[in-house]
């Protein structure tokens, strides 16, 4: 047999999302330059097709799809798709090679920090987080993955608004993984980009924390893309120069794009149910082909929530099924991301880190936190989160001892006397996607840890690894 097709299905799960007929033909402007006045009625010409557009009538009719526009304005219209998209039944709909249902990857993003929300998003920490963990718990869903999705802030802060740098108008990075860390005691393994946007900001950021990174669309652009601005000059989602293979690659250091000695894997991710870059039937044949050729293959897409995804779930099983015939040897596995990543690259298995902690005096007004782990983090230090008593949340970087080994944080007036916090959260991943969280009192430096990720204990617990 020749190696599988691991099948990621990634969800930028956003939560509900609303436009108004208005701002469909604000985007129209901003995509092709055409200034309409909005109506439903020219909406409606527009996707029949029937207005005259200079030759941009196909690449308008892909933006203005009735699919595309008919979006879950609320939890409810979500939590309904999902009591179908969930089920038994519509999973298994089309088993994979094993005899497994669909799996389902959802990569959630905090909607914070705006001044300005028209699409009317659900704002607020934890809120889409907490949402799906509580659904997929009530529904069973223990083979679905949970991971990370960050939306950059524009300038103006407003929500409906796409941004290239994870720094430059907000720390909303930082308090939404400190809260989550603080909060949940939760830690992420694997990202997808936000607008499908990487930057040598966030790739050195994702350099040091963490291993998977589900965001190239690399892919040949097509006449309908080309129409639309931004594109093909790179802005959003600029993956011009990065591998077009379904086999995933370490980056360089200077150039997310090319291949290097980054420690972290970026996979391919292109958009199904959505206006370009779209994933088709030679994309589909090509990762058949590789992985017949005995290469690691991870055949990754990207939808929204706030759109149905029952269509594009179905038209990518159609065409697994149609290409599948002509690859009889080559088997598909509907997988969670973590094991596609470590199953296709055959990476080997390590333990969780220990991150032991010890709290100690140092001084009359300042304490130690030391931090040891024999399992090298995936980074050269782990993530330091702090909540004050005031309720306000911070990070800071570590000493470092022995980078991935041992590290060391002083408390005292110039970070923080340690009677000014009321809890403390280290976290990190290892190589392989095991994540350790530990929350420690200030009060008492009684520590506690928790493992993510670890597909040893799933297995114990009668999950598929």
């Amino acid at each position: 047999m020749a190696r599988p097709v691991y099948v990621v299905h990634c969800v930028d799960t956003e939560g509900p999302l609303h436009e108004s007929v208005e701002a469909t033909f604000e985007r129209l402007k901003a995509i092709f330059g055409i200034d309409l006045e909005p109506s439903v009625a020219l909406l409606r010409q527009l996707q029949a097709g029937e207005l005259d557009l200079g030759g941009l009538e196909q690449a308008v009719r892909k933006v203005v799809d009735p699919h595309l526009l008919g979006y879950n304005d609320t939890w409810d219209k979500i939590d309904e798709m999902l009591a179908s998209c969930l089920s038994p039944a519509f999973r298994e709909q089309t088993v994979d090679s094993q005899g497994h249902g669909w799996v389902y990857n959802w990569f959630c993003v905090d909607h914070v920090d705006y001044d300005i929300n028209p699409r009317r998003r659900d704002i607020g920490y934890h809120n889409i987080y907490d949402h799906y963990q509580g659904v997929l718990r009530e529904s069973g869903s223990a083979q679905d993955g949970v991971q990370f999705h960050y939306h950059p802030h524009n300038f103006r802060r407003e929500a409906n608004r796409c941004a290239a740098h994870w720094w430059a108008s907000s720390d909303s990075l930082v308090q939404i993984l400190c809260r989550r860390v603080i909060d949940r005691r939760w830690f992420p393994a694997a990202h997808r980009a936000g607008f499908h946007v990487i930057r040598p900001d966030s790739h050195w950021f994702l350099e040091q924390h963490i291993p998977f990174d589900l965001s190239s669309q690399a892919v040949a652009a097509v006449a309908d893309d080309s129409a639309q601005s931004g594109l093909d000059d790179g802005r959003w989602g600029d993956w011009r120069r990065a591998p077009v293979t379904w086999e995933p690659y370490h980056p360089a250091h200077d150039d997310y794009q090319e291949r290097g000695a980054c420690r972290r894997w970026i996979a391919r991710c292109l958009n199904i149910g959505t206006r370009y870059r779209l994933l088709d039937e030679e994309h589909v044949r090509q990762a058949f082909a590789e992985a017949e050729a005995d290469r690691p293959v991870v055949l990754a897409f990207t939808n929204h929530d706030f759109r149905d995804m029952r269509p594009d779930i179905e038209g990518v099983r159609e065409l697994l099924i149609r290409v599948g015939r002509e690859f009889p040897g080559v088997p598909f596995l509907f997988s969670e991301a973590l094991t596609a990543m470590r199953e296709a690259l055959q990476l080997p298995a390590e333990p969780a880190c220990e991150l032991n902690v010890t709290l100690s005096r140092t001084g009359p007004s300042a304490h130690a936190l030391e931090i040891r782990s024999e399992v090298p983090t995936f980074g050269p230090q782990p993530w330091l989160a702090l909540r004050t008593v005031a309720g306000t949340y911070h990070h800071d970087n570590l000493d470092i001892d022995e980078p991935f080994h041992r590290w060391r944080y002083v408390f005292d007036e110039e970070t923080y006397p340690l009677g000014a916090l009321d809890a403390i959260g280290v976290a990190a991943n290892n190589a392989y996607g095991v994540t350790t969280v530990v929350s420690v009192d200030p009060a008492t430096g009684a520590a506690s840890r928790r493992v993510l990720n670890d597909p040893a204990a799933a297995v114990a617990a009668g999950h598929r690894s």
